[in-house]
């Protein structure tokens, strides 16, 4: 069978597309037969050895998939032959990745697609859906009403986001570049702020009167300041990207109003959160309201390339490689 995989961490060039070998499966695995993978950004960490991971050599890449269930060990009750279902945690910890045409997923990561359901667009936002699940109830403890401020609400998890808190009854609040502004409204959120405008902090402060009960930060800058003076008391910060910043923490504004700072990657999410998360996702699946902002189809064969464009910060929407028999 033909998959994306490579050698050693590296660069986009060290991906290579051809014959590996079937999964290994085991007693609690399902076989999917894969149609469709996207990459995300935390992929091409994964590959280049950035985010560190246990990985056996030649590594399959990618996290993501959407297909149809081939065979399933005795030991998954409850997925049939021919079901349609996607997983977003392979390719770390000691899983092999997404992007081959067949992949043996732990049956507790793989979740039935809804009837009806575009498996291109699902696969393009399984991945930033959860992750904006964990960020605002797991670790954000979002409660109905509270404001919640979206910092980088143009891109893939902070649609995500958006919708998702919008969709908890929360009162949005995003930061966004003029292009994707008006996105960011259609999905519900009552103001956008532009993060390159004259004065944003100004801006958001007027916007949040009461303070933010959640601020989460998708756009790896990672201003503290800014930030915790946001907060309403006992008001959360989530960071979920900028692995390079080494902001100066405020721990005034932190301690005196009961305020905290909490960092999260969804590599680490029990299967059981994973699953909660899931069917969050998959209920707006259902109904519509879970939609990537732009889809952007590659062949498998065009796996290295897809890394690259991901790491130049270029791409809208999303990339989704076509990894069935014709790929």
């Amino acid at each position: 069978m033909r998959g994306a995989y490579v050698d050693a961490c590296g660069p986009a060039e060290v991906i290579r597309v051809g014959e590996v070998a079937e999964p290994r499966v085991g007693g609690t695995d399902v076989v999917v037969d894969v149609e469709v993978s996207a990459v995300n950004a935390v992929d091409t960490m994964v590959r280049s050895g950035v985010f560190r991971t246990a990985m056996e050599l030649p590594f399959v890449i990618g996290r993501d998939l959407v297909g149809t269930v081939a065979a399933a060990a005795p030991g998954v009750p409850g997925f049939r032959v021919g079901d349609r279902v996607w997983c977003n945690s392979m390719g770390h910890g000691g899983r092999q990745g997404a992007a081959a045409q067949r992949v043996a997923v732990p049956g507790d990561r793989l979740y039935r697609l809804p009837a009806g359901v575009d498996p291109v667009e699902a696969v393009a936002v399984v991945h930033p859906a959860a992750t904006a699940y964990l960020a605002l109830f797991t670790h954000g403890r979002l409660r109905a009403g509270e404001t919640v401020v979206v910092a980088g609400g143009g891109g893939n998890v902070g649609g995500a986001l958006i919708t998702l808190a919008v969709h908890a009854g929360a009162r949005v609040v995003a930061t966004a570049g003029a292009r994707d502004a008006e996105r960011c409204r259609a999905l519900g959120a009552v103001e956008v702020v532009d993060h390159h405008g004259p004065a944003p902090a100004k801006e958001l402060a007027a916007a949040c009167p009461q303070g933010a009960g959640l601020y989460v930060d998708t756009s790896g800058r990672v201003d503290l300041d800014l930030a915790v003076g946001l907060l309403a008391w006992r008001g959360r910060v989530v960071l979920l990207a900028g692995m390079g910043a080494r902001p100066e923490l405020p721990a005034g504004p932190l301690y005196v109003m009961d305020r905290s700072v909490i960092g999260f990657a969804i590599s680490h999410a029990t299967t059981a959160e994973l699953a909660e998360a899931a069917a969050m996702v998959n209920r707006l699946l259902a109904s519509g309201a879970l939609r990537p902002s732009a889809t952007h189809i590659m062949p498998l064969s065009a796996a290295a390339e897809a890394h690259r464009r991901v790491e130049s910060g270029k791409v809208r929407g999303k990339i989704v490689l076509r990894v069935g028999p014709e790929s």
